[in-house]
């Protein structure tokens, strides 16, 4: 199994209707703890990069984290580039190994977004690798991309040539899911999904996954969510358990990184061991 393709991993989700957790990681401790996780629930992963991550550590030094973290593991794993409107930046991972890529040209009209998301597809194809896309900004600010105002939906008609003409793999559609911490309890438009997955069988992101109830997820994926972002809630766990640990640290005046780092990890494979198990792909390595 080792390293698979996003269109390879996803294609099995939509056909058996069960979500893959795609994971925001931060680190390389956040990569190593997804990757455990996802090998103790038995479950593909999709591991995401923010443009911001990329940045900060940088593509070198990032691609080899994963090769290193991979080699040899015997769950399928793809390494995927997160919400990114930075054409340079998506070449850049393509050509260092990344074999997934989110073209994120919703702020652009769509003529001009599905222009060029016919050319990242064309390049992506020279790696072998897939591409997402999406016409719509997904509300909320995720690692300094996004935008709190809820844009505007586009119709059917557009989504469906925008899919069949661009050819991607993966369609994110705007239905009321937010980045980030909901404030309220979102309204989610699963009709919305339904009609697209009818008239052009294609796996569905679902972007914002971090909050929503069981219930919705279990409906959504079932409608034809097949790739589950999910970002918030691994900072938050990254950041509350660091947390957690300092106090409890400073209380006893045990200063050991090593053992911060330990819980930290053993929290991270907990979440993507239960991410697993919600969406139903534990146990489909």
């Amino acid at each position: 199994m080792s390293v698979s393709t996003l269109k390879s991993v996803v294609d099995r989700a939509f056909a058996e209707r069960y979500g893959v957790p795609a994971i925001n990681i931060v680190n390389d401790l956040t990569m190593e703890a997804v990757l455990a996780g996802a090998v103790e629930a038995r479950s593909p992963v999709i591991v995401q990069t923010s443009v911001k991550t990329v940045k900060s550590i940088g593509s070198r030094v990032l691609f080899s984290m994963w090769e290193s973290m991979t080699a040899g593991i015997d769950v399928p794993v793809v390494l995927h580039l997160d919400h990114c409107p930075d054409r340079a930046v998506i070449t850049e991972c393509l050509e260092r190994g990344w074999n997934s890529v989110l073209f994120d040209a919703s702020r652009l009209p769509v003529a001009e977004n599905q222009r060029q998301t016919v050319e990242v597809v064309a390049e992506a194809r020279t790696f072998g690798a897939h591409v997402e896309g999406e016409i719509e900004s997904i509300t909320g600010v995720e690692d300094g991309i996004g935008s709190d105002t809820a844009s505007a939906r586009q119709s059917l008609e557009i989504s469906l040539r925008f899919i069949e003409e661009t050819g991607v793999d993966v369609f994110a559609p705007a239905i009321g899911n937010a980045h980030g911490v909901y404030t309220r309890e979102p309204v989610l438009d699963f009709r919305r999904v339904s009609d697209i997955v009818t008239a052009h069988p294609i796996p569905i992101a679902l972007h914002g996954g971090s909050g929503l109830s069981p219930g919705q997820f279990a409906e959504l994926i079932a409608l034809g969510c097949a790739k589950v972002n999910i970002s918030t809630a691994l900072k938050i766990t990254f950041m509350q358990s660091s947390l957690a640990y300092l106090k409890d640290a400073e209380a006893r005046d045990k200063w050991d990184p090593p053992s911060l780092f330990g819980q930290v990890r053993s929290d991270i494979v907990a979440l993507t061991r239960g991410l697993a198990e919600q969406f139903g792909s534990a146990g489909k390595a």
